[in-house]
Formats: C-alpha cells, sequence, structure tokens
C-alpha cells in the first residue's frame, strides 16, 4: 500500500444476523459494486475488497494478481498505462496500481482473486466506522495478503454497468413506520435535498427546506435499518448507510428500497437528491 487517498477501508458482505448481540452488519456501503468486482475475479462468496473513497489509492504488487475496479469510475492506471473499470486487470508482480479520483460516484471497489485475508472479526474483514469492529482504516505502508485463488474461473471479461449519476439522483422511498408524524406527510417527497458535506458510511445528511413535526414528543429508542430516513430535531433528513446504528429515538419518516441504498452510497456532497415513492 503506497498511498490510500482520502479513506480506505476494508470491506465485505459485513456481520448479518447480529443486532440482538447489538452488532450491525457494515460491509460494502454500495454492496452492488463490492459484488460485481467480486464476481468478475470469481471470488466464491465474496472476498474482502478495498472501499476507496474519491480516488488516491496506489498500490504495488509483490506477486502477479488478477484484480477488477468497481463502482465510482476513478481514472485508473497500472505503471502509467491506463485501465478500465468493470473489467478483469492483470497485475503483475512489482507493478502498480493507481487511482485519480472519479469525476462521478464515491467509492469504488478494488477487488482481487482469492480476496484479502486479514484476521476475521466477528466473521467478517469489513471495517465498521461506527463500533470500530473490524480492522483498522488502511494507512500507506500496510501489507495486505491476499488469499489462493478459488477453483472457479472468471467467466465475465467485461460488465456493461451503468455509471453512478453525476446529476439529481431519485431514490424510491416507501413510507417509515412514523411517518405520522410528519406535519406535511408529502413533504419528503416533494422537497428537492441536498447532499451534505457531514455524511459519511453512518448515513447521507441532507439539508434543504426542513421538515416540520406534528409534535415534538419523545420516542422510546426502536430499531432502524440501512436505508431507513431519520429525522432529527431540525428537520433535515438522515439516510442510514452501511454504518448505521442499530436503534433510534427520532422518527424514522421513510425507507429507501434496499436496491437503491447502493446509489445513494455513490451520491456525492452538493449532488441533488429527491425520493419517489414507490
Amino acid at each position: 500500500m503506497l498511498a490510500t487517498g482520502p479513506r480506505a477501508l476494508l470491506q465485505d458482505g459485513g456481520r448479518p444476523g447480529l443486532a440482538s448481540i447489538g452488532v450491525g452488519r457494515s460491509g460494502a456501503a454500495d454492496r452492488g459494486a463490492w459484488a460485481l468486482g467480486n464476481r468478475l475475479v470469481a471470488n466464491d462468496g465474496g472476498g474482502a475488497s478495498v472501499e476507496v473513497l474519491l480516488g488516491g489509492l496506489r498500490v504495488r504488487a509483490e506477486r502477479d494478481v488478477l484484480v477488477a475496479l468497481t463502482g465510482a469510475p476513478a481514472p485508473a492506471t497500472i505503471d502509467g498505462r491506463p485501465m478500465g473499470h468493470n473489467t478483469l486487470l492483470p497485475l503483475p508482480a512489482g507493478a502498480e496500481l493507481a487511482l485519480g479520483t472519479p469525476d462521478r460516484g464515491l467509492r469504488t471497489y478494488l477487488a482481487v482473486r482469492g480476496g484479502i485475508v486479514v484476521d476475521e472479526v466477528l466473521g467478517s474483514r469489513s471495517t465498521d466506522t461506527l463500533s470500530g469492529i473490524g480492522p483498522p482504516p488502511l494507512e500507506a505502508g500496510a501489507t495486505l495478503p491476499v488469499g489462493p485463488s478459488p477453483r472457479a474461473f472468471p467467466l465475465v471479461d467485461v460488465a456493461p454497468v451503468a455509471l453512478p449519476s453525476d446529476g439529481p439522483v431519485t431514490l424510491r422511498v416507501v413510507a417509515g413506520p412514523r411517518d405520522d408524524r410528519l406535519a406535511d406527510a408529502g413533504a419528503l417527497v416533494a422537497t428537492t435535498w441536498t447532499a451534505s458535506d457531514r455524511s459519511d458510511r453512518v448515513g447521507l445528511r441532507l439539508t434543504g427546506e426542513p421538515l416540520r413535526r406534528r409534535d415534538d414528543a419523545e420516542l422510546p429508542s426502536e430499531g432502524v435499518v440501512r436505508g431507513a430516513i431519520q429525522l432529527p430535531p431540525g428537520g433535515e433528513p438522515v439516510l442510514f448507510l452501511a454504518d448505521h446504528p442499530l436503534t433510534g429515538g427520532y422518527p424514522v419518516v421513510g425507507v429507501v428500497r434496499d436496491a437503491d441504498v447502493d446509489r445513494a452510497a455513490q451520491v456525492r456532497p452538493g449532488q441533488s437528491v429527491r425520493f419517489r415513492l414507490a
């Protein structure tokens, strides 16, 4: 690892099924992009990949490996030669892979055939930024061990997938369990929101005309899920992402469909976001 850019983390499919003991799933923020990378390199069950925030990653291979880049299309080179995304990339021993800053999207995934095999914590190699469970954020100078190649061979050379949007993003939403707390039930979908620079893997924070609640009554803490839209007292919603808390005391006024949460994870600060009832 020569450079990490703003932030690079190890992520896999996360820790599902542990909410009863207070452990969130975490895992890749854009699960679809992470899964596609592992499919390209034929990792059985999905291996741990590097989740790169806004590019800047530089790595050098210590042996011949096969890799794939998915998610936000950061300009990529191997020893100075331009390379594409969503395709298989041989990375010879001693070669350097470098990522620039993507012009759209937020998170790029580097998948390696064999997966990255650091020690598991509660069955996963994912970094949970909210709880601190899992491996620490990656740093320059780190060595990432790669596992043995799986039996399966790659069957797809190039995956023709749509690029993350660089314009307004519309997310499908269903009514939340506390949508009756809104003074105007249609205000959430009628408002054009802007992604805040305070967003992170915990949640996509939105700015815009604050939503009004019917009253300021407190709610007991209750379970929340990935995609839940929580309404803090200030009236600007937070859309929970991969490292969301397990419980919350603010009303959940909507829930984004799971397939669209991946798209939310690629929204950059300053982008417009709208919700559509579905």
